[in-house]
């Protein structure tokens, strides 16, 4: 296992060589099959981890998402980053105890959004980019290079203002993040058009309504690619399909042996 500095100086040198994707394992044996695969990082689902505990997205706590990147850390010899949502909680200082909690866990990235899952509203300008700041600041009080993720969910939130995401990004550049992120974007333009505002990598979220392969993503500037919760709900809808066959109809045929999944178990 390597150790957490060289993960990080790892996964820190991935944001600065070829466009490269960051698939979201949610749990211990999917990050396992990923790495098998040959990935050479992971970044965790907040959604497809919530899936797991039964719960809806944004229902979890920090504690639970701490041993949540232990187990990921443990299953693999890979970095991991971690989706962190708002921080769990609306003050820098949340975002500041987030940063420091998912480092103590394992983890050598991690990401802070934009928006309050409890209110439903988006940060103003100034605070968020405070959250960011605070972030950063608990990220550079590491001994190893923590690569810190700031989030602008315009998109995602039902909100597609491009400027204002890309002014959103800009100030969390400024802030000292060191990968941006506005999920949900839609096009190639608009993804070239922030990669083009910022000087920093941007991380695209690759999902169907894209309808991007990951040349034409990097092509248009983005240099990390995510997938979110779809390879959650892509392994959930064979078991939905499976199971109601058999509920259906008695038919067993859409059961499986685990295959090559015994090579990473």
């Amino acid at each position: 296992m390597a150790t957490q500095q060289e993960k990080a100086e790892a996964f820190a040198a991935l944001h600065h060589g070829d466009p490269f994707v960051i698939p979201n394992p949610w749990d211990a044996g999917s990050a396992k099959v990923l790495a098998g695969l040959g990935f050479k990082a992971l970044a965790t689902t907040s959604g497809g981890f919530a899936f797991t505990l039964g719960r809806a997205d944004g229902s979890v706590t920090l504690d639970e998402v701490a041993t949540h990147v232990t187990a990921l850390n443990e299953a693999t010899g890979l970095p991991v980053s971690v989706d962190l949502e708002n921080g769990y909680g609306p003050a820098p200082e949340d975002a500041a105890r987030a940063i420091t909690r998912a480092a103590e866990a394992g983890a050598v990235g991690g990401s802070i959004e934009d928006y309050d899952r409890d209110d439903g509203e988006l940060y103003e300008l100034e605070p968020a980019a405070e959250r960011i700041a605070a972030a950063v600041e608990a990220a550079r009080a590491l001994d190893f290079p923590f690569t810190l993720t700031a989030r602008a969910e315009n998109h995602l939130r039902g909100n597609p203002d491009l400027d204002d995401t890309i002014k959103r990004l800009q100030a969390y550049e400024e802030a000292g993040a060191d990968v941006l992120y506005a999920p949900a974007l839609l096009t190639a333009d608009d993804i070239k058009s922030v990669c083009d505002a910022v000087s920093k990598p941007v991380n695209v979220l690759a999902f169907s309504r894209l309808g991007l392969t990951f040349a034409e993503i990097a092509e248009a500037g983005g240099q990390r690619v995510s997938v979110g919760s779809g390879l959650t709900w892509a392994a959930m809808d064979g078991l939905i399909e499976a199971a109601e066959r058999i509920i259906d109809e008695g038919d067993f045929s859409g059961t499986a042996t685990p295959g090559r999944v015994k090579e990473w178990l």
